[in-house]
């Protein structure tokens, strides 16, 4: 069976549409890029579309590589004193010259819809997040819709990362799932991938599993991305899905997930804020 995310994310979008239709005034989200990072730039562009499709409105800062950090900073603290403004987001990857650690955590936590702030990530270790970052959202929100049950199932996880890696191992661990998190140090990675209930991959290197490194029956989840000659590649080997009992594939799994999740953080934190005040009620 297929975990397609490409449809269940136009459901979502749907849902909110639908609720975001009735507000009198509408959730804005604030993107900050820095320099010309042309993947960057496609993905800003597809959580615009997503934005206008549901009706949270958008706006885009743009910074040249050559912009000082702390002109940024101040950019992000305008915003989070800026009433209108629900969520904020920091475009990844940053340009090398800036520190990618002080400008996200110039987020307000209440506007930090990706959940990477360092407050936000503490609060996930303690169980009180606002805002669960998208990527790991948007994998229980496939499972969950599935009715696939985590509960004691092994869970193996392919990198480390706090996009995906570390905060999908708390929320797996909060539905009692046993976690295992594989990385590039991990020796013998085969040994691990054949135990996996459920296998999440989110390294992007292209095909890095196969279907000798997987048990019968096991659940495959893609979250790698490797572009190639201007096609799209995932880290599960196509060839191991007739092994699986059920797979997400790239493309049209993860990814769309990853940006209604978005969508859904910044209506939450839209309501967080008071903005559900401006609801129409019948």
């Amino acid at each position: 069976m297929i975990l397609n995310g490409k449809d269940l994310s136009a459901r979502v979008k749907d849902e909110l549409k639908g609720k975001i239709d009735s507000f009198v005034t509408k959730p804005v989200l604030a993107v900050i890029m820095i320099g010309d990072n042309e993947a960057s730039k496609i993905y800003i562009e597809t959580k615009k579309k997503a934005c206008q499709y549901v009706g949270i409105s958008f706006m885009t800062f743009y910074y040249d590589e050559k912009e000082k950090e702390e002109t940024i900073i101040n950019k992000i603290e305008e915003l989070n004193n800026e009433k209108i403004v629900s969520g904020i987001i920091v475009q990844l990857p940053l340009p090398k010259k800036f520190n990618e650690k002080n400008i996200i955590n110039a987020i307000s936590p209440s506007k930090d819809v990706d959940g990477l702030t360092e407050i936000s990530q503490g609060k996930m270790l303690s169980g009180k997040s606002d805002f669960i970052p998208c990527t790991p959202k948007g994998i229980i929100k496939i499972l969950d819709f599935y009715n696939i049950d985590i509960t004691s199932k092994h869970i193996v996880i392919i990198g480390r990362s706090n996009l995906v890696g570390k905060p999908l191992l708390l929320e797996c661990l909060k539905r009692n799932a046993t976690v295992t998190i594989c990385h590039s140090k991990t020796k013998d990675l085969e040994k691990y991938t054949k135990q996996a209930d459920i296998l999440v991959s989110a390294t992007g290197k292209k095909h890095i599993i196969d279907k000798n490194m997987i048990k019968e029956g096991a659940t495959l989840i893609d979250v790698g991305i490797t572009r190639e000659n201007n096609k799209i590649y995932g880290d599960i080997n196509p060839n191991a899905y007739e092994k699986a009992s059920t797979y997400s594939p790239v493309p049209g799994g993860v990814g769309p997930m990853t940006v209604v999740m978005l969508l859904e953080n910044v209506y939450e934190a839209y309501k967080k804020q008071g903005g559900i005040t401006d609801e129409i009620f019948g």
